[in-house]
């Protein structure tokens, strides 16, 4: 999927909403492991309800990936499933790959060949050489680590070099390496007080924000920065979405929560033009 084409899906929807489906098995409600697969089955009920309401779906790989082949082949549904009825809705492997060159090449190849995402995360610190395999698949978004919203990256991505965070120094390394029509950047919701300095290095770039929703992020927060011309940002909510309800209407409730989010988007959107 071209940006330009998620660009038209944001403002036809009024949304910016990315799904997480982080699907774990002992989250879904039970009456769904009597399925043949619960976690398409559940994946399914969740997409059918609230893909009016967001324009992205990002499934974290490791949830798929711990229940060994049965989880490949559920994760392998679900993209095919939204590929095949939801098309214009942009795809993410939240995957965090990255590795020496020839390696890197075999990780795309898994999630934009094989599996046909249309984007996946990567972490960019082994430096351009794991991004650039990446980058030659034609329509497709390399979508790099940046500042994460986990309390960790203070270990790292915020400590200070002589000239700056190590995370704007990765910025700055990596921002060349594509360009706005094939990269994004992972901000979490969570360090508001960067974006701005953030937008300041890389203002076309689309970022990818988690941690609005269960994480405690603000919405209105950091869209006072990140927001530019093209929206530029996918705000992505999981299990305040998905986990919403254990009972039999779980897909309703997910609805119900994704509406909330996307109609206070739908008022910042309207500020914005």
């Amino acid at each position: 999927m071209k940006i330009s084409d998620l660009i038209l899906e944001i403002k036809n929807k009024d949304s910016f909403l990315c799904i997480g489906l982080d699907t774990d098995i002992n989250k879904i409600p039970k009456f769904l492991l009597n399925e043949e697969d619960p976690i398409f089955s559940f994946n399914k009920s969740i997409i059918d309800k609230t893909n009016p309401y967001c324009v992205s779906y990002k499934l974290n790989t490791a949830f798929y990936e711990s229940l060994g082949t049965s989880g490949w082949v559920s994760m392998k549904r679900t993209i095919d499933y939204i590929n095949k009825n939801f098309p214009k809705i942009f795809t993410i492997a939240d995957a965090k790959r990255g590795d020496i060159g020839n390696t890197s090449k075999m990780y795309a190849q898994t999630f934009f060949a094989n599996m046909n995402f249309d984007s996946v995360t990567i972490n960019p610190y082994m430096g351009s050489d794991s991004v650039k395999p990446f980058l030659e698949f034609e329509n497709k978004t390399s979508i790099l680590l940046g500042l994460t919203s986990n309390s960790g990256a203070l270990d790292i991505q915020l400590k200070k070099t002589n000239q700056d965070y190590v995370f704007i120094e990765m910025i700055k390394s990596s921002m060349n390496w594509g360009n706005e029509e094939n990269m994004m950047y992972v901000v979490g919701a969570t360090k508001p007080q960067y974006i701005e300095k953030i937008r300041g290095l890389i203002p076309n770039h689309f970022l990818l924000m988690p941690g609005v929703g269960a994480q405690g992020g603000d919405l209105n927060e950091i869209c006072k920065y990140a927001i530019n011309d093209n929206i530029g940002v996918l705000v992505n909510s999981s299990r305040s979405i998905i986990y919403a309800s254990q009972e039999k209407n779980f897909a309703d409730k997910a609805a119900s929560e994704a509406i909330k989010l996307q109609g206070k988007m739908k008022i910042i959107l309207s500020q914005e033009k």
